[in-house]
């Protein structure tokens, strides 16, 4: 058997990483094409799991429309596949890498797995353009590899096939796991090189399309207040690399003491800093689903969410973007819901995930019907 991985950005690599890894240690052949949509950010992590890419394509360029770099992807991808005798592939998730890796496969009459699927919020406008990607790529897949029990609930809603949709946990637990085990030792000497063992702080990231401008300079009011009021605390932020978001965090913090501005920051060294942090604001998915495993309770900055278990789990709070909700959830954490968060249990799984997979692709075929 042989099986493509296609993906592109970081959080695609840490939940792909496990994967990866599983396949190769049970003597499957597989390949990954890297699409290469967050280079520097994307090739922290796959030195640190160890992967070499088998294809890179060289498709970025700034300023790029989503339809150009589409129409790019698809081309490139099936070149490749034409050349590779693949007998399935895989796609996370819900960037352009996925869709485009999933479209191109169709085209190329190869079954789909697409792991991590049946995310949804119901606006196929937020998230932009993630959640029509993973509805595209859902009608696209052989065989639906759904984290949750509520996204098990959302395919067979939209009238997939029961024995196609299997709940096998989210692969970022997995991650997690192998550098918990592998790599504990050196968390706490990698927040020693940021000077934040001795200090109690907030952890901060945001950078999706939805937030980029006057929700972002709003969230940033809101925590600047609260920020001011309790000294204690500070605020550490990881920028993205898009020019456009930092622009408005430096904007926004400009004089601003209480704040640790970083580059972006290698994936070992995010969860240094995540398992350190006080709590956790952020608009990014992956985030939502790691922080339960670390006790960190989350503030979501985002009208929506795809990822609602946290949210019915108690691990995470929905607050959108206003500075006034901003500052009042902070507030709110101040007092007993601090303590209700951080116990909270994980419903993202159990570590299992690429087991899991792994034991569907040597068994497809006749047992999943079309």
């Amino acid at each position: 058997m042989k099986v493509a991985l296609i993906f592109g950005t970081r959080p695609e690599a840490i939940k792909m990483a496990p994967v990866y890894h599983k396949l190769k240690s049970k003597k499957i052949d597989v390949k990954i094409i890297s699409t290469g949509q967050h280079r520097e950010m994307l090739y922290q992590v796959l030195d640190l799991f160890k992967i070499k890419p088998d294809y890179e394509l060289n498709v970025m360029r700034e300023g790029q429309t989503l339809a150009e770099l589409t129409s790019k992807l698809i081309s490139e991808i099936d070149k490749i596949l034409k050349i590779e005798n693949f007998n399935f592939i895989l796609v996370q998730g819900d960037t352009i890498s996925s869709f485009t890796g999933a479209l191109s496969g169709f085209y190329n009459k190869i079954p789909l797995g697409h792991i991590e699927a049946g995310l949804r919020t119901g606006n196929i406008y937020s998230p932009f353009p993630e959640e029509a990607n993973r509805r595209l790529i859902g009608n696209l897949a052989k065989v639906h590899f759904a984290p949750t029990e509520m996204n098990v609930d959302n395919l067979l809603k939209e009238g997939y096939n029961k024995k196609n949709v299997l709940k096998v946990g989210n692969t970022v637990i997995d991650a997690l796991y192998w550098i918990k085990s592998n790599k504990y030792s050196d968390l706490n000497k990698i927040r020693d090189k940021y000077k934040l063992n001795e200090k109690k702080y907030i952890l901060m990231t945001m950078h999706r399309r939805e937030n980029w401008g006057e929700p972002m300079k709003n969230v940033l009011k809101g925590v600047k207040k609260y920020l001011e009021e309790n000294k204690e605390l500070y605020l550490v932020f990881p920028m993205h690399i898009n020019p456009i978001v930092r622009k408005v965090i430096k904007e926004e913090l400009k004089g601003f003491e209480k704040k640790i501005l970083l580059d972006p920051l290698e994936y070992l060294d995010f969860i240094s800093v995540m398992d350190g942090a006080y709590y956790i604001m952020t608009d990014s998915g992956g985030i939502q689903e790691e922080a339960p495993s670390l006790g960190k309770p989350t503030l979501v900055l985002r009208d929506t969410t795809e990822r609602p278990e946290a949210i019915q789990a108690g691990t995470a709070r929905l607050i959108g973007t206003s500075a006034d909700e901003v500052y009042k959830y902070m507030k709110l954490l101040e007092g007993e819901l601090y303590l209700e968060m951080s116990r909270a249990v994980n419903p993202y799984g159990d570590g299992n995930t690429s087991q899991k997979i792994y034991e569907y692709l040597i068994n497809m075929g006749e047992e999943v019907d079309d």
